[in-house]
């Protein structure tokens, strides 16, 4: 469909591509993917034909259509209401209704039969265009992405950036090109949002590029996988988990090649050296040194993932209670976020706010941080908290004048420069970098500093809202290790599925105005959603504002019983509670045993050696099935017992 062949494109001396290729075919689903910088939007705006290429040849069939949603569509506004502007996709069919309506208004006067004519053949090429359907195929679109029926005869430009982009989205999927090019599509999108632009591209009859931070999302969309690194475009045939086991693969490959070519050149080097100045050597000598010349040179691998080797620490210790909110009711009028609303935060809770856009999260997070007021209920910090907040409204309270290091020393003036330096080498900073004036950075190098700012901080308790916006992936990486590396406590908002899978214990939504906890990861909060759906599972088990715990869902909230039990009977209690603990803590220590051997297992797994070996291969296997299995029973295991102990402790409370 489309074909790129010997790609070359100059940012001044830098090669951004050079005799890169790639090749487009119909139908198929590509996510372009490489650190920011790498040229990932330049390369979608050549084929666009906004930039012209220095060298090298873009040819496409004659008959392709090209769709383009870039960051640049941010900014257009109009008094046009949203759903006129989706329709805007339907050109033809909008020229012949209005033919219609100036035919059928000219025949309520003047009524001849050549109108009648000219309005039957408008109206059957109407109806070949599916024009009667227009309308309500644009209302389905712009409310699978988060519209409501209300909202659709609103002007266009009474929206903020992030819905005005959901508008130009819906406008090309309903002009439905034949190359869709999505460039960070999901960025401004909630969850629920996401969700359904995956299925629609899923099921997409033409070929889509996406470039796209959000690793769930390409597994779910893509069937291959284009990385730009070294000015090259490296084509891998599959979705991005396929990509990085592949990689990894191939760097073994190249690593083993290069090793073997620089231990041959040594070796050439040396008979080169020892034998050039004998005579009866000499002709060989000169023969080897011409091989050297004519060699084609392995590259070295280019590691380019990073590592957090920084400790994050905070100076004071919280008391066991962090937060609690009480009765908190919160509205904008005749909006309603909240009502009687409770939740409790305890030390080391490391919370995800999750759901749709306009549900209140990030009001609830300044609520948290008492930076918004509420109309009715009590917020209440506990003993030697202390917090930091991120938000992207905060990159703006950088000193732009500063350099990166002079802005990190504000945040924590008892840090060596050296010490600094460490932590901006954590967020992809390094050499002279550190002394950048922040007025210079791009808005994901801003986003870095401001991250690093609140870890650096020493607060017990952060806050972080949207905090992987503007990210590449090897950034949430740094900030996945970061958070895991924090002993602290931390509620954090992202529509980012793969980083909330990797740093959520519990997960918070709202609904119905109240806060929701689910008290477990990201994984198991969508399989017990999915078996909800089904009617396989009962809401999680969760105090109400009694205790403040989070209501449970759809649920009356509870108190747990009164007890009244004699001394014998809460030393029997305190016999089962102690054993019951001692069960968890034992199940909790074999458990990290066997993660420990899962992990040898699928590094062995990957290890060429092993895979060609195909006895060796079933037996590694096997053994790796094997241990999923018994860590999954003693997780189960572990929930049990800790379940059983949170009962005695209610109980001998």
């Amino acid at each position: 469909m489309i074909s790129i062949t010997n790609l070359s494109y100059y940012l001044g001396s830098r090669a951004l591509y050079e005799n890169a290729s790639l090749h487009i075919k119909p139908n198929q689903k590509i996510g372009l993917i490489g650190l920011n910088g790498t040229g990932k939007s330049t390369l979608l705006r050549i084929i666009n034909g906004e930039y012209q290429a220095d060298g090298g040849t873009i040819s496409k069939a004659g008959d392709v259509t090209l769709g383009f949603l870039n960051q640049d569509l941010l900014s257009y506004q109009t008094d046009d209401s949203i759903l006129s502007v989706a329709m805007q996709a339907f050109e033809r069919q909008n020229q012949l209704q209005k033919q219609i309506d100036e035919l059928l208004h000219e025949m309520e006067t003047n009524y001849r039969d050549e109108l009648v004519d000219k309005l039957g053949k408008v109206q059957e090429e109407f109806d070949a265009l599916d024009g009667y359907t227009v309308q309500s195929r644009a209302e389905e679109i712009l409310e699978g992405l988060g519209f409501s029926t209300d909202d659709l005869q609103k002007p266009l430009r009474t929206f903020s950036g992030g819905w005005r982009m959901r508008v130009m989205l819906a406008k090309l999927l309903l002009q439905k090109p034949s190359l869709l090019m999505l460039d960070e599509p999901t960025n401004h999108l909630d969850l629920p949002s996401i969700q359904w632009v995956e299925k629609y591209i899923q099921t997409y009859e033409g070929a889509v590029i996406v470039v796209s931070h959000d690793r769930e999302f390409l597994d779910n969309v893509i069937d291959a996988t284009v990385e730009v690194s070294g000015a090259k475009l490296n084509y891998y045939p599959g979705n991005y988990s396929f990509y990085l086991e592949e990689k990894a693969l191939r760097n073994e490959i190249q690593k083993g090649a290069y090793e073997n070519q620089q231990a041959k050149i040594r070796q050439t080097e040396r008979f080169i050296e020892r034998f050039k100045a004998k005579a009866t050597k000499a002709k060989q000598a000169q023969s080897r040194v011409k091989q050297l010349a004519r060699m084609e040179l392995v590259d070295a691998v280019i590691d380019e993932s990073a590592r957090v080797n920084f400790k994050f620490q905070f100076s004071t210790q919280p008391g066991r209670h962090i937060l609690h909110l009480e009765d908190i009711t919160k509205h904008y009028g005749p909006k309603r976020i909240l009502t009687h609303a409770d939740i409790r935060l305890e030390r080391g809770d490391k919370v995800a706010l999750i759901g749709a856009n306009g549900r209140g999260k990030s009001t609830l997070l300044r609520i948290i941080s008492g930076s918004e007021p509420v109309n009715d209920g009590r917020r209440q910090l506990g003993h030697n908290v202390s917090f930091s907040f991120y938000a992207q409204h905060q990159l703006e309270s950088l000193h732009v004048d500063d350099t990166l290091l002079d802005e990190l020393k504000q945040a924590n003036p008892t840090k060596s420069e050296g010490e600094l330096r460490g932590v901006l080498g954590c967020f992809l900073f390094s050499n002279d970098e550190v002394f950048k004036k922040i007025k210079v950075l791009s808005g994901g190098e801003k986003s870095r500093v401001a991250l690093a700012k609140v870890l650096l901080s020493q607060a017990n308790f952060l806050l972080l809202d949207e905090p992987t916006n503007h990210l590449d992936m090897q950034s949430v990486n740094i900030l996945i290790q970061a958070l895991e590396q924090y002993e602290g406590t931390y509620v954090v908002v992202s529509h980012d599925r793969y980083f909330v899978s990797q740093i959520a214990n519990k997960i918070w939504y709202i609904e119905d105005e109240q806060i929701k906890e689910y008290p477990g990861t990201y994984d198991e909060y969508e399989w017990w959603m999915e078996e909800k759906k089904q009617g396989k599972q009962s809401e999680p088990g969760s105090q109400g504002a009694s205790n403040g715990k989070a209501a449970s869902p759809e649920t009356p909230a509870r108190s747990a019983p009164a007890i009244h039990a004699s001394d014998d009977e809460r030393r029997e209690g305190q016999r089962t509670l102690k054993k019951l603990t001692q069960q968890a803590e034992e199940a909790e220590q074999k458990i990290d045993q066997l993660e420990r051997r899962k992990k040898r297992l699928e590094d062995e797994l990957a290890d060429p050696a092993t895979y060609g070996d195909d006895k060796l291969m079933q037996a590694k296997n096997d053994e790796y099935h094997r241990v999923k299995a018994e860590i999954a029973q003693l997780q189960d295991e572990w929930e049990t017992a800790m379940l059983q102990a949170e009962e005695w402790e209610k109980k001998l409370a």
